[in-house]
């Protein structure tokens, strides 16, 4: 590669499977930004719509044998003398120790610390990637790693093939996570899916608010903020998350149906 071939792939960036040129648009600004769906031909969104299908596909196919797993959500700002870095290693390795795979955002920061921690405790690392107009690359710790332009479509990945989350200290991106979280356990839309706070300093503030502002006015209930747990143990965290499922017994509404007899029976 000579060097206008080194300048021309510079100015490219990873889309999901794809590397295109830099100026190209994210495909989630291009499918959410009014201007630009106006523009755009009627026959176009069909073609997309296909394009996400695809992405779905991809995204089962690669995902599909992980095994147990528990996803983690965490800055990406955290440098590396963090203390919730080393927090973030050791829960990686508390996670493969126990038989779980660790999925991450694949990035650098806290998810990096887990893929780390992971990868190096002999875990099936994995990191699920998004297009950004600033590329996000794989860290070097990921044993499986998947790229994504859409985020919709990553978040799905995060909550089909975890049994919970553990949620460290993070921006927009983590707080979305969060509460998106909390809302299909609140819903009834995931059961047993153990979502764990780590770090309390950092999270004790949002939790007063919650209670103290949220719950006050009604706008949860009590048992709402019984969906989260909160910790400053890596080891504590990793139990909390892959505590075993809970066992349901449904007894029969209607002996008849099971053939047993009746208990006036002759």
């Amino acid at each position: 590669m000579d060097d206008a071939d080194r300048r021309e792939f510079a100015d490219r960036r990873r889309a999901g499977r794809l590397v295109v040129p830099s100026e190209q648009a994210p495909a989630d600004r291009s499918l959410l930004e009014r201007s630009a769906i106006e523009e755009l031909s009627h026959h176009a969104d069909p073609w997309r719509v296909l394009r996400i299908l695809s992405e779905f596909v991809e995204g089962f196919d690669a995902l599909n044998e992980v095994g147990p797993a528990v996803t983690v959500f965490g800055s990406a700002r955290a440098r590396q003398d963090d203390p919730y870095y080393l927090s973030g290693r050791q829960l990686g390795a508390a996670l493969a120790s126990r038989g779980f795979a660790v999925i991450t955002g694949g990035g650098p920061g806290i998810m990096e610390a887990v893929n780390r921690g992971c990868h190096e405790a002999g875990g099936l690392s994995v990191g699920c990637n998004i297009e950004l107009p600033h590329e996000q690359s794989l860290n070097e710790y990921v044993d499986l790693g998947v790229e994504f332009r859409y985020f919709f479509v990553r978040k799905n990945m995060f909550v089909k093939y975890a049994r919970g989350f553990v949620i460290f200290p993070g921006g927009f991106g983590t707080l979305d996570e969060l509460f998106e979280s909390l809302t299909l356990a609140q819903t009834g839309k995931i059961e047993h899916f153990p979502i764990v706070l780590f770090g309390s300093p950092y999270w004790r503030g949002l939790l007063s608010w919650m209670e103290e502002v949220v719950l006050s006015s009604g706008a949860i209930a009590p048992d709402d903020l019984k969906l989260m747990t909160l910790t400053d143990d890596p080891d504590e965290a990793a139990e909390m998350a892959t505590r075993p499922l809970p066992v349901k017994v449904v007894e029969p509404r209607d002996r008849e149906q099971t053939g047993e007899p009746k208990a006036d029976a002759q």
